[in-house]
């Protein structure tokens, strides 16, 4: 008789020990399915949300470096800007793992042959700064604004336009083909109120010492759902339809020489989030830019606000998966041990009668393989209703830990709150569900590790009893 019909026969004939085995071996089947399962499916919504989100990453002054600086020497804390050298900037924008970038340079104008939007108490504060003189008070040039310019490389790239509270309604966006040429994108209150199209010119003055003019052609007009600032209601620059677009080289224009090929910061977005800090130290290491002075902070709040939970259930399913295998080995092979060391008189009549001792170890395999196949079909079948449980059960606590992590004490309980309160991490939900579904893939590794446990369990333990020779195992049988 073969060594696998003898196993078929041990299995049918002990079915209270095989039916334990079965029942334990589809635990193990089960947990390392879901934990697979789990993983594959958080992965799944990781990517989902880097196609989605993106990470970004914001070259400017590092001003808490300054602070410190300035501290540590005994000096009264203040604050001057210091612009980055454009080559510098574009320098970081030809790093592989940049997919867009935009530089910016802001500054305030005046007016000249167009009417900003007024505020409710514009007109009073118009009035005092005619008689402050034509800087304002002590010489600020802020009181006598009434526009303001940000200078981008690309229009489409600005924040209010990606997240859709400025949207493009006539005309196009300003592009890398636009830096050197006097064009402008404005507001479309701000044209509407002044019989602006399209292809008409405005007239800007910088509010500096300089004073210089420069004469700008409208090539699109945008509309804005951005709300006033309160602080903005007494100074027309900063009303949100008052804003003109313009290439940051026109803005350097009216800033003057002194900000000639510079900026004031930089945003890099990434391919992949994970990519943020090899591309800060490549950075680091690689570029001409002063990190004494400068900083890359990264912007990837919202991004570590939607995958956080789901990155920690899927820590948390990888480690189950390694700790289930190993401890199922042991588990099984225990069980094994102990019914070998039961069948040693079975053993020692199989030797005697000339039984090679490779075909007993492969009967004891065979033996936990026919259960193996039972229990990686079983939890095949229910493998997605458990992982879902797991799933749900697991996201809950860690959306519930983030929860409470994030809501500042002052909330009374039912008040909300929510997971991210700062800044931008408000505008993003968490991933509170995964889809779970088994793939062909998590099969396939859940049948590899099925398998190396029952040869484990079963090969390692019969060695320890068929080292022994036949009399040896006969003559100490009670």
């Amino acid at each position: 008789m073969n060594f696998f019909k003898r196993s078929l026969l041990s299995v049918w004939a002990r079915k209270g020990k095989s039916l334990l085995q079965l029942f334990i071996f589809t635990i193990i089947c089960l947990l390392v399915l879901s934990g697979l399962a789990i993983e594959s499916a958080a992965k799944k919504a990781s990517d989902l949300a880097k196609e989605k989100l993106g990470g970004e990453v914001t070259l400017q002054m590092d001003m808490e470096k300054m602070r410190n600086q300035q501290q540590s020497e005994g000096e009264r804390t203040r604050f001057q800007l210091e612009p980055i050298p454009v080559k510098s900037a574009e320098e970081l924008s030809t790093y592989s793992e940049v997919k867009g970038y935009n530089l910016y340079s802001s500054t305030n104008g005046i007016a000249e042959d167009f009417d900003p939007i007024e505020n409710e108490d514009t007109s009073d504060s118009d009035e005092e700064t005619e008689n402050r003189g034509p800087f304002g008070e002590n010489g600020n040039p802020m009181f006598q604004s009434d526009v303001s310019l940000q200078g981008v490389v690309f229009t489409d790239a600005v924040e209010e336009f990606m997240n859709g509270d400025s949207t493009l309604v006539e005309g196009e966006h300003i592009t890398d083909q636009s830096l050197g040429k006097n064009v402008v994108v404005i507001e479309k209150t701000l044209a509407d109120e002044n019989d602006l199209t399209v292809g008409d010119t405005i007239t800007v003055k910088g509010a500096n010492e300089e004073e210089k003019t420069i004469e700008l052609k409208i090539i699109g007009i945008y509309e804005t759902t951005t709300n006033e600032q309160d602080q903005g209601m007494n100074f027309s620059f900063m009303n949100p339809y008052n804003k003109l677009y313009v290439p940051y080289t026109v803005a350097n224009t009216l800033k003057g020489e002194d900000y000639e090929n510079t900026i004031d910061r930089a945003v890099y977005y990434m391919k992949d989030p994970a990519e943020i800090d090899s591309f800060i130290q490549k950075a680091k290491k690689n570029s001409s830019i002063d990190f004494d002075t400068f900083k890359l902070d990264a912007n990837d709040q919202l991004y570590n606000q939607m995958v956080g939970p789901i990155n920690n259930v899927a820590s948390f399913s990888k480690n189950v998966v390694y700790l289930v295998t190993i401890s199922g080995a042991v588990i099984l092979g225990l069980i094994v041990m102990l019914s070998i060391r039961e069948r040693k008189y079975e053993m020692g009549v199989l030797l005697s009668l000339g039984e090679k001792r490779w075909k007993l170890i492969g009967q004891f395999v065979a033996e936990i393989l026919i259960v193996a196949v039972l229990a990686i079909g079983i939890s095949s079948a229910c493998g997605n209703v458990v992982a879902g449980k797991i799933s749900d059960q697991l996201l809950a606590q860690e959306l519930a830990q983030q929860e409470q992590m994030n809501t500042p004490p002052s909330f009374r309980p039912g008040m909300g709150g929510s997971v991210g309160m700062r800044g931008q991490a408000a505008n993003v939900e968490t991933i509170d569900d995964l889809e779970i579904a088994i793939t062909p893939k998590d099969l396939g590794m859940l049948s590899s590790i099925g398998m190396l446990i029952a040869v484990l369990s079963s090969f390692i333990p019969s060695l320890s009893v068929l080292r022994l020779h036949p009399k040896v195992i006969l003559t100490k049988q009670d």
